[in-house]
């Protein structure tokens, strides 16, 4: 490895942290560049574990100039993260089972071949095809338009490229990689918001966290919104396939929905013609505020859960696409502050949220990869301890119309 890759060593001993050797791959302040960029334990020598961790740049079609940062777990996870699209997972894998979908949308699309306001605001979905993609954070939900303005699909923070990039792993056991990410919604009299994102990943592990501050850095007060939309499809997704959560109400996002509410905790196979079907959530959460929702699949022996506080998330989107395997049979599991209704609705029913001159929001997931019946029994019943007694309120009627 080159001396010149390795940017800055920290000795961070302060307050109990971990002493980390850090590399800044972007860094737009210092003109900072990296390009393709590899490092691996062995290069680290650390025995245990091994671990590596690339960054590619993508060529060719609508992925020119894109980036993937690739950590690799020989005994754990595969975690494919993509700096220029808002520091979103493309896909994880590990243990026989992959965290992702098969989108017809196969290259990652750079954003400068996006045109988010295309197709009446759903031009987002040119680019979709992401495990983890954030929906956020000036606003998110579905286009709507609102004081001359059109609020396009999911927001902006989703295809926009990180202004800075580092990644650091600790000097000692358990040798934790973390990558942190830097994202502007900077507009000249509008917002200046700034999420600093943050994936925390140990060796050999079958989960990772995230952890992401956004900040208000404007003068004035200003709205926000998230949804942090996680997608899951084969080979978890499947006829039979279960959904689970413990739940206070659930509801139909539209009239379309109403039909499956009956069967909103189980999954159909990929089916022709099946339009999304899309149920509100309102979690119910255990102590210190946190709970989980996941998708397991038919024989119960793999799975995807999403660890989640309900202080910063206090919502929870279910979203159900299983039509074709070309169309993209995927299902959504989508904590967040917010429904996928137009911002407009949510500003009525008082679920967007603001942010104080300098006042920061902190968000806290954690995806666990589900590859066992021991697994899957241990969120059951993890889910069925905060269910408790409760009875799940199925209500029938949506709770607003677009």
């Amino acid at each position: 490895m080159k001396k010149a890759l390795i940017l800055s060593t920290l000795a961070l001993l302060i307050s109990g942290q971990v002493a980390a050797k850090t590399w800044v791959l972007t860094d737009t302040e210092s003109n900072t560049e990296q390009g393709n960029w590899h490092i691996s334990s062995h290069q680290l020598n650390i025995k245990s574990s091994p671990f590596s961790i690339e960054q590619t740049v993508l060529h060719g079609g609508k992925q020119e100039g894109s980036k993937l940062l690739v950590i690799k777990s020989q005994n754990g996870l595969t975690i494919t993260l993509i700096p220029t699209r808002g520091m979103d997972i493309l896909h994880v894998e590990g243990f026989g089972v992959r965290m992702g979908w098969d989108s017809p949308v196969k290259e990652v699309v750079n954003p400068a071949y996006m045109n988010l306001e295309s197709r009446n605001g759903l031009g987002w979905l040119e680019g979709f095809n992401e495990m983890m993609v954030r929906c956020g954070y000036e606003w998110t939900g579905h286009p709507g338009t609102a004081d001359g303005q059109l609020y396009t699909l999911h927001g902006k923070a989703g295809n926009t490229p990180a202004s800075k990039v580092e990644v650091s792993v600790s000097d000692s056991a358990p040798y934790t990689i973390t990558v942190r990410g830097l994202l502007k919604e900077s507009t000249f009299k509008k917002a200046d918001l700034q999420t600093q994102t943050e994936l925390q990943y140990v060796p050999g592990s079958s989960q990772f966290s995230i952890h992401d501050v956004l900040t208000n850095k404007g003068d004035y007060d200003h709205d926000y919104q998230i949804i942090y939309h996680s997608n899951f499809g084969q080979p978890i997704l499947e006829e039979g396939a279960q959904f689970l959560a413990p739940i206070a109400q659930i509801s139909p996002f539209n009239d379309y929905a109403k039909k499956g509410l009956s069967t909103w905790q189980t999954y159909a196979g990929p089916t022709k013609g099946f339009d999304e079907m899309v149920f509100n959530i309102a979690p119910l959460s255990g102590a210190n505020h946190q709970t989980l929702a996941a998708v397991v699949n038919k024989a119960g022996n793999k799975g995807a859960a999403i660890h989640f506080n309900t202080t910063q998330l206090p919502v929870l989107t279910l979203w159900k696409n299983t039509d074709t395997l070309k169309q993209g049979y995927v299902t959504g599991i989508e904590p967040g502050t917010s429904y996928a209704y137009p911002v407009t609705i949510e500003r009525e029913q008082k679920r967007v949220k603001q942010l104080a001159p300098g006042q920061s929001a902190h968000f806290d997931l954690t995806y666990q990869l589900l590859h066992s019946a021991n697994d899957v029994n241990q969120i059951k019943q993890d889910i069925a301890t905060i269910q408790g007694d409760q009875k799940v309120e199925e209500v029938s009627t949506p709770m607003a119309k677009e």
